[in-house]
């Protein structure tokens, strides 16, 4: 085969993609039609509250798991090798953390956005705040994550650009708007599993192609490209293992732990103890995933060696690396390049439909209901449109995202996740500091944003006005955990970056950190200086009890016969037991109220004015 001929799909492959996108349809289509027929709010974006751990878990790890993600991390292992391996580390205290902390107190709130806990616990200014950073940051990655993959599948096989953008955004749009959040959860079971499929298969065919298992190996090795536990300090070397391993965690929190596209999954459960398992299962399904694209990176590597396609100007750019693997490779095996673009394109289904979803959820709670009571009938009715309206404007943004050049491009990546961080460090912010107030939740936020589009945008334009390559491993896209385009970068032999172009060297994986520490540090300065929140003036159930955690934990481990003994004795406090207008019957077991329920019982309608 010519390898800089062209690559064209066969009918077999025309025919594979075609009945993903029937199959995705169907699904939205048979829960508009069945059940409540999604004819209430709370059917239509949070499934009944009825949801079942397993399609929850995977549904959490298809939201992030985009296209963007199955054709950087192997072209990223490939280039790099196994380093970038190291962030399955992240995932540990990155699932924890939000399965001990978060989950427990958004569940027990009983919230509809996660935005309401702002309100509950700082103002509604803060929450209005909060929200419009949420869709902004949305919005602009759904565009990008629509049309990136449709470029790529453009570029390698000359595969229609706007058939593939309008099939996935329109297909994306329809189900979300008449399935609801039922659809949504059980479109992305079913794309998860086409997903593995795809990677799966292509990588058995590809070990055989490269001549067996212990062949890819001895090459994978003798090309460098099995990477150890690279332990250097320094936050400018974009992966190591502390880049990877605890700026990841930071990661990661900002999109298990306070994205409202997860947050609204784990409300959706019947239990917080099915939230929490939820929760918990994501990590082996975050596990496979990394593994099956890291494996897809060193088959590559064993089939190519240093002769990299994009060296040998087959290729554009290492966002085309997998799918000119895959037709290059695996085109005289009929129907799996067309399972492999169902996979890619799977993976870009279940991020979009989610994003619409959860975007429909904030822009109705946060921003129409508090001002405007309308019926049950036409709440559901006027959220159905805000899914439809939101497919159409994130069609828009992907037009947008086409009239850029490259490196405009990744700058938009970049806004993505230098957003996430603030966002993180505003929860942090209120749930483990009670004396912060709004004055300061509100001007930590403004700093940490601040500060994530100078080190981000500042970086990347020095970068660009210089004529020299980038800098000590420096790094030109800034995207969440497993959502990146592999960026460019170069390891040469020059003094290390000082000053400004030191801070605007550090590793895109640190930028979460910084920017959430900004907002809590900024934000605390400020409450001091204005007066901090008293005790009595905080919601309940909006702190989490750090103390008295980590002393319980302490009696624990000094203690060893506790089990046999009574614990100290705690105060128990009703919880809540309406909120929005939802009313629970049951706030949860005795144990779970206790924990993180204050001594003061404010009720959240008080406290949340306007809704």
């Amino acid at each position: 085969m010519d390898p800089s001929g062209p690559k064209y799909f066969t009918i077999i492959d025309y025919v594979i993609f075609a009945l993903l996108l029937v199959a995705s349809m169907s699904i939205g289509l048979y829960y508009a039609f069945t059940g409540g027929r999604q004819s209430t709010t709370q059917e239509f974006l949070f499934a009944d509250r009825n949801m079942k751990c397993l399609p929850l878990s995977l549904s959490l790890m298809a939201t992030f798991q985009s296209a963007v993600a199955v054709i950087g991390t192997p072209a990223e292992v490939y280039a790099n090798g196994t380093q970038y391996w190291f962030i399955g580390c992240s995932y540990i205290l990155g699932l924890l953390i939000p399965a001990h902390i978060f989950i427990p107190v958004f569940y027990r709130l009983h919230l509809t956005s996660v935005y309401q806990y702002l309100e509950l616990r700082f103002c509604k200014a803060v929450r209005i705040c909060g929200t419009v950073t949420f869709i902004f940051q949305m919005v602009i990655y759904v565009g990008v994550g629509i049309y990136t993959p449709a470029l790529a599948l453009n570029a390698v096989t000359g595969f229609h650009l706007w058939g593939a953008v309008l099939a996935t955004g329109l297909v994306c749009t329809v189900y979300t708007a008449l399935g609801g959040l039922k659809a949504v959860v059980w479109t992305d079971v079913f794309q998860t599993v086409v997903m593995f499929t795809g990677q799966l298969a292509v990588i058995i065919v590809g070990v055989q192609q490269a001549g067996g298992p212990s062949e890819v190996w001895v090459k994978v090795r003798d090309g460098g490209r099995i990477s150890g536990i690279d332990l250097n300090p320094d936050p400018t070397v974009r992966h190591t293992f502390w880049t990877l391993g605890v700026g990841g965690v930071f990661l990661m929190l900002s999109l298990y732990g306070v994205n409202q596209a997860q947050v609204q999954r784990y409300l959706s459960s019947r239990t917080e103890k099915e939230a929490v398992m939820s929760c918990y299962m994501v990590f082996p399904c975050l596990q496979v995933a990394l593994m099956l694209s890291c494996l897809m990176g060193l088959v590559m590597y064993a089939c190519y060696g240093n002769n990299s396609p994009l060296e040998q100007q087959y290729i554009k750019s290492k966002d085309q690396m997998v799918l000119y693997f895959v037709m290059d490779m695996l085109q005289n095996f009929p129907g799996l390049p067309g399972l492999f673009v169902a996979c890619l394109f799977s993976a870009s289904l279940s991020t979009i439909s989610s994003a619409f979803n959860s975007l429909a959820t904030v822009t109705m709670v946060d921003l129409i209901k508090p001002h405007y009571s309308m019926t049950e009938a036409r709440a559901t009715l006027l959220s159905k449109m805000l899914a439809l309206s939101y497919g159409i404007i994130c069609l828009a943004m992907a037009y947008v995202v086409h009239l850029m050049n490259s490196s405009v491009l990744q700058a938009a990546l970049s806004i993505f996740g230098m957003v996430g961080g603030p966002l993180l460090g505003l929860f942090c912010l209120g749930i483990f500091f009670p004396c912060a107030n709004s004055i300061g939740a509100v001007i930590g936020l403004a700093a940490g944003l601040l500060v994530a589009f100078w080190v981000g945008i500042g970086g990347f334009l020095a970068r660009m006005s210089s004529s020299v390559v980038p800098p000590f491993n420096s790094t030109v896209a800034v995207t969440p955990d497993n959502i990146t385009i592999t960026a460019v970068t170069a390891v040469i032999d020059a003094a290390r970056p000082v000053g400004l172009d030191g801070f605007y060297s550090l590793s895109y994986m640190w930028y979460s950190a910084l920017n959430s520490s900004t907002v809590v540090v900024i934000g605390l300065i400020i409450s001091f200086m204005t007066g901090p929140t008293k005790g009595d003036d905080v919601a309940s159930g909006t702190v989490y009890p750090v103390v008295r955690t980590a002393r319980s934990l302490l009696y624990k481990l000094v203690q060893p016969s506790a089990c046999c003994t009574s614990p100290p004795e705690q105060k128990q406090i009703d919880g809540p037991k309406e909120i929005n207008g939802n009313v629970k019957e049951d706030a949860g077991t005795p144990e779970e109220t206790e924990t993180f329920l204050s001594s003061n019982p404010v009720s959240h309608v008080e406290q949340e004015t306007s809704v």
